[in-house]
């Protein structure tokens, strides 16, 4: 099934691509099919320590094209910076065959506003490679919180503690769970999701980022931080 999903995507691609050239996903460059970046844009990205659950660090291009994805109104970005997100999955597929992806959510007025769910938009460009479950509303945000990005390390984790729920918890009983977003930059927000998970009766839950934010980097490389922070995450 996933070899033929695989190969079903990349012929719906090479259509696309004849119809429309491919263009980077940061300056809009023509690019090679499947290729994210041009050459210029790719020489500022950064790969991602392995057990990062990220492709990349946050920085340069990636971080140019997520804010466009999320704030330029382009959606379409999510094709590419989606296939970046797998870089992420690919090493740890055989132990995600089957799981449930679920996407952070936005709240309602977020999502008006936005249009489109970004990380939902990532996570449909992998589940079909995992053969898995693609649970787009597996999780709700109870409340409208402020952007993460307005605050430091404490208060993001206070912002977002409490708010969110599995919307079924008999969807994700018992099933492994791969959560997915754009960026981890303290881990808050996907701590905060996972642990709606786990209460729910999730039996595991992992994550995948494009993503990762560099001081994060470095305080893995120091030993100042764990990849999966809760009990029963797993890689």
């Amino acid at each position: 099934m996933g070899h033929f999903a695989s190969s079903t995507s990349l012929a719906i691609e090479l259509v696309l691509h004849a119809l429309a050239p491919a263009r980077c996903a940061a300056c809009d460059a023509r690019v090679k099919l499947l290729a994210a970046f041009c050459p210029a844009c790719a020489s500022t990205t950064e790969a991602a320590p392995a057990g990062a659950a990220a492709a990349l660090v946050y920085a340069g291009a990636v971080a140019a094209a997520i804010v466009r994805m999320k704030y330029a109104s382009r959606p379409d970005l999510a094709r590419p910076l989606g296939d970046l997100l797998w870089r992420s999955v690919e090493p740890r597929a055989a132990a995600w065959r089957g799981a449930l992806v679920v996407p952070v959510p936005l709240h309602p007025v977020r999502l008006a506003e936005r249009g489109f769910n970004q990380s939902a938009l990532l996570a449909a460009r992998v589940v079909g490679r995992l053969d898995g479950r693609f649970e787009p509303r597996g999780l709700v945000r109870t409340r409208e919180t402020p952007r993460q990005t307005t605050l430091d390390r404490a208060a993001r984790a206070t912002n977002v503690a409490g708010a969110f729920r599995a919307r079924d918890a008999s969807v994700v009983r018992g099933r492994a769970v791969l959560l997915v977003d754009d960026v981890a930059t303290t881990g808050a927000t996907l701590d905060a999701c996972a642990r709606a998970l786990l209460d729910a009766g999730a039996a595991s839950v992992g994550r995948a980022v494009v993503a990762v934010a560099a001081h994060r980097v470095v305080a893995a490389s120091q030993g100042a931080v764990q990849s999966e922070p809760r009990t029963r995450w797993r890689s």
